[in-house]
């Protein structure tokens, strides 16, 4: 049997390690996005997906004001600063890394506890479709249009190719949900 046979053989049965390498992934992500949420730079790039969804606008106060108060990423502007304050821009923030660590904290409990990963493995295998819907309601997402060409449809800008990578996390999560169930069954 040549090495690349073998190499072959062993690939086609470490679909656990993959799932593992997915669900440690998952976790990293929102680990690292959830404990970014309680830094303001973080709280002010989601403000326009927030402040453009019919599903999360609500939780600001002032939602359609959020673009003459934009802080770029490094920037701080203490007028812009305090009307995120008064807007609840860091308070909503907060609460939703709150939610990515507990999601995390439930992808990775997989390893002792799977219902606990199945769990986590269907948040993280439904939260893309959350964001998803930004690049429809969120004007942020596409290229404007300020004289080039190449500007709205299908031209992603920084923030539309921040959201279309979450294909990724609807993926892993569904290897890891996959995984879960399989070993749920097994102990049963």
């Amino acid at each position: 049997m040549s090495i690349f046979n073998r190499a072959l053989g062993w690939l086609a049965g470490s679909d656990r390690w993959g799932a593992n390498l997915c669900r440690i992934a998952v976790g990293v992500v929102f680990i690292w996005i959830g404990l970014l949420k309680f830094i303001p730079y973080e709280a002010d790039s989601i403000t326009p997906f927030v402040a453009n969804s019919p599903f999360m606008s609500f939780f600001y106060t002032q939602p359609d004001e959020y673009s003459q108060h934009l802080n770029h990423e490094g920037e701080l502007v203490p007028e812009n600063r305090a009307w995120h304050e008064r807007n609840n821009t860091y308070g909503y923030s907060h609460g939703l890394g709150v939610v990515e660590l507990v999601f995390a904290l439930l992808i990775l409990a997989n390893f002792r506890f799977p219902l606990l990963g199945f769990v986590g493995a269907l948040m993280a295998f439904l939260t893309p479709f959350v964001t998803f819907s930004f690049l429809v309601f969120t004007p942020e997402t596409w290229v404007p249009d300020l004289g080039d060409a190449h500007h709205g449809f299908p031209y992603l800008s920084g923030a539309g190719r921040l959201v279309l990578k979450d294909i990724m996390m609807l993926a892993c999560g569904y290897v890891a949900m996959v995984d879960s169930a399989r070993t749920l069954l097994v102990r049963r």
